[in-house]
């Protein structure tokens, strides 16, 4: 008689439950929100990340850019165990490789930005075993001239107040300085013409003892 089948898991169920019971997570990208950049200058887009899988050489790491007006994304730069920049389009020509991927850096870097460059540019990191995690964005902003932010004007303020405090610690040194010379000038008049005083009334006491 053939021993029963019935009720043991197939290949399927293996595979199935392999996948729920093994441990993979999403690839955790950080980006900042929002860049500003002055025209023809150079802009790091910085894109950190946190895999729970060891990283080695099946990560890799994709930019693309969205332009503001429509019309589909263009490549930007990939890496995969040595950087690959473009070679064409748009940026070639204009983009480095400055992460490290043994410090969970992806970032790369913009050169010559142009008004051209306005629009979002996006982070992918992959990391198998760890399953794909969501996209980090850079909504990037090339101006002709630097605007002033909160953090540019409270620096200013503070540098003011820090410049105003100074002067008037110099001031008040100066005038300090400046009184106890008068002070010294004075007593030096007093004393000199105490002592000529002194000296005249020596003098009268001698022709008096004289006369007499």
């Amino acid at each position: 008689m053939a021993p029963c089948s019935q009720g043991l898991p197939g290949p399927s169920w293996v595979g199935f439950l392999l996948l729920v019971l093994w441990p993979v997570s999403a690839v955790d990208i950080y980006t900042p929100k929002s860049l500003e950049v002055l025209n023809g200058t150079e802009v790091r887009l910085k894109c950190t990340f946190r895999s729970y899988s060891t990283v080695g050489s099946k990560l890799t790491v994709s930019w693309h850019f969205q332009p503001e007006e429509p019309g589909r994304s263009e490549f930007v730069f990939y890496y995969s165990e040595e950087p690959f920049p473009p070679t064409s389009g748009r940026f070639k020509g204009r983009v480095t490789w400055d992460g490290n991927i043994h410090r969970n850096d992806g970032s790369i870097i913009l050169w010559d930005t142009k008004p051209s460059d306005n629009g979002t540019f996006q982070c992918h990191v992959r990391n198998p075993p760890d399953v794909d995690g969501p996209t980090g964005e850079i909504q990037l902003r090339v101006v002709t001239k630097v605007t002033f932010s909160e953090i540019h004007i409270l620096a200013f303020v503070i540098g003011a107040v820090c410049f105003l405090m100074i002067v008037i610690v110099v001031v008040v040194v100066i005038c300090r300085s400046r009184k106890r010379r008068h002070g010294d000038m004075e007593s030096e008049v007093e004393e000199t013409e105490l002592s000529e005083k002194e000296n005249s009334k020596e003098t009268e006491k001698h022709l008096l003892e004289e006369g007499a």
